[in-house]
């Protein structure tokens, strides 16, 4: 158990029995929020395409179905296929942009295609993270985050006015303002149990101020069954390998490796909501939720429809109702399965205006930037990174704008440039490339976690110091900070109450002038420990019980953190140097 304050607002754990009329209204609470997250996503893509309605309607209950069955995947836990938790998936938002280039490019087979092959990155993601984080770094995914949203956002802007010719010209604006607006002011003054429905009521409030307008086609909702299938519009798959195909395909890919980076802060962040005593995330739970999003993708390319992601405000539902147990997840996944096999329901979603969906998406794409920044900025901003994202963003957007050398591309570097996703991303990719290489190589020991091993962490502090050129006061306080941290660790080990022999890994690497020293402790039959680095990078900082101790530390370092993920515990402290 590691280190925090109990969360007495939790009911039922996710392993708890819990009522079945309490799993059920919080299910349906939970589907109800989601739902606009499953589906308007899907209505954009295929709108802002021009497919055929027969197509939309088939996308939409393919999504339903394939999202709602993932849900319930994520909460059963069968061996490692789910996160034994309640997470909602949904249609993957980041995809929204490079899905809309493939079916304009190429048609519905081409896009599914193109989904199907990238799905397989999902699963090597599962089993080897951490070889895809070497390349894949927060630089990288949040500069593509942020292309996605502005790419996004400006296939968005020709949707606002997407509304019958005979409509009212100030009908189009006034329910894109009023959805907008309503989203906006509840998600900026409401308490935050309530921002949860800001979504839906936002759409709810547009579709009300474009009834009189005729913007909401009641026609859809009267001709549709209570009952039934949909028309059969499954586009099949087109593996000819054009130019454009291949083009596309590392758009695909990137957006599959960030998805899955997210659904390891999704899987690690609902593990710490779900319990009354906080504790360690365990890394087979984040392999078992990125298998299930692998699988959820792959059926998705199979069907025709937009890839998956797991959805955040899974975690909120469960703070705000205290009801985490497996069973609710596996109401709202049945409750998705069952609406889609509700045409009638599935047209009301059909039928919102152009402007409204459009409004709620520049929300959510204004939020899907500002992740972008914050995933960018998250160990701190400094020349290096600036230059990163600046040169990357500007270059990933003006080639997907044809306003760089336009006139010079043709064929293949046409259109593998053409998009942002795979410009920009390409860009940043190899700045950070090279920074890398010509960073100063990380140094490593490996001992046994005990006090009788100082004698050879000092010396190889010393060591590293004298090849630095570091002054004694520089090697001194180093020194320091090895001794008082293989005490901290070591007294972790005393109190492990499974008795199991632990060795102390420390790498040490400098950048211009700051060392970083990194302390790791795991058990000698702890496998895939690189694997399990990674999925420890995206947990929060401990607050520890040992606070002398730590304060101490503090005295010679200007930072200092503590993470624990499944046996394994890492201190993170950066020197001055």
């Amino acid at each position: 158990m590691v280190a925090g304050s109990t969360n007495s607002n939790i009911h039922f754990e996710p392993e708890e029995s819990c009522p079945l009329l309490t799993a059920s209204i919080t299910g349906f609470q939970l589907a109800v929020v989601m739902i606009a997250l499953v589906v308007v996503p899907v209505v954009i893509v295929v709108r802002s395409a021009d497919q055929p309605e027969s197509y939309l309607t088939w996308t939409v209950f393919a999504s339903l179905v394939i999202c709602g069955a993932a849900t319930i995947f994520q909460s059963l836990r069968l061996g490692r296929v789910g996160a034994g938790h309640v997470l909602v998936v949904g249609t993957a938002e980041p995809a929204i942009a490079i899905c809309i280039t493939a079916l304009m490019e190429g048609g519905p087979a081409m896009m599914s295609s193109l989904i199907v092959l990238s799905s397989i990155v999902k699963f090597a993601v599962a089993f080897r993270l951490s070889l895809l984080r070497r390349i894949i770094t927060p630089v990288v995914s949040g500069t593509v985050l942020m292309l996605i949203a502005a790419t996004v956002i400006l296939a968005v802007f020709r949707t606002l006015t997407d509304v019958p010719d005979d409509s009212s010209t100030i009908a189009a604006p006034l329910a894109a303002i009023v959805t907008l607006a309503v989203v906006a002011l509840m998600l900026l003054r409401v308490r935050r149990a309530l921002q949860i429905w800001a979504p839906m009521i936002g759409i709810v409030f547009g579709c009300a101020i474009g009834v009189p307008f005729g913007l909401y086609e009641f026609g859809i909702v009267q001709d549709s069954a209570w009952l039934g299938l949909p028309e059969n519009a499954w586009p099949g798959l087109d593996f000819t390998f054009s130019i454009k195909f291949w083009a596309l395909l590392p758009a695909f890919v990137v957006i599959t490796i960030i998805t899955s980076f997210k659904a390891v802060a999704d899987v690690g962040a609902v593990q710490r909501v779900s319990r009354r005593q906080p504790l360690a995330s365990d890394f087979r739970l984040v392999q078992g939720g990125l298998n299930v999003n692998g699988l959820s993708n792959l059926i998705s390319g199979l069907a025709g429809t937009i890839p998956t992601m797991t959805a955040s405000p899974s975690v909120a539902i469960i703070s705000l109702t205290g009801v985490a147990s497996r069973s609710v997840g596996v109401c709202a996944g049945a409750i998705f399965v069952l609406l889609a096999f509700m045409p009638k329901f599935t047209a009301v979603l059909l039928a919102i205006p152009a402007p409204v969906a459009a409004a709620y998406i520049l929300v959510v794409m204004g939020l899907v930037f500002i992740e972008g920044v914050q995933t960018v900025s998250q160990d701190g901003m400094n020349t290096r990174k600036a230059v990163v994202v600046a040169v990357s963003f500007w270059v990933g957007m003006g080639f997907q704008n044809q306003a760089i050398f336009s006139d010079l591309l043709s064929g293949t570097w046409e259109a593998i440039l053409s998009n942002s996703v795979t410009s920009g991303g390409l860009a940043a990719a190899l700045m950070i490339g090279f920074v890398e290489l010509t960073s100063a190589r990380r140094r490593r020991l490996e001992v046994d976690l005990d006090v009788s091993s100082f004698p050879e962490v000092d010396h190889f502090m010393q060591r590293y110091a004298e090849s630095r050129d570091w002054d004694e006061h520089v090697t001194n306080r180093i020194r320091a900070v090895g001794e008082e941290t293989l005490a901290i660790m070591a007294l972790y080990e005393s109190e492990d109450p499974s008795g199991k022999e632990r060795r102390l890994i420390i790498n040490l690497q400098a950048d211009d002038s700051i060392l970083e020293l990194e302390f790791l402790s795991a058990a000698y039959d702890v496998e895939n420990l690189e694997d399990r680095m990674v999925y420890l990078s995206e947990q929060p900082e401990l607050l520890d019980e040992h606070e002398v101790s730590f304060r101490l530390l503090r005295h010679y370092a200007s930072s200092v953190r503590h993470q624990k993920f499944h046996d394994i515990d890492v201190i993170t402290v950066e020197v001055e140097v």
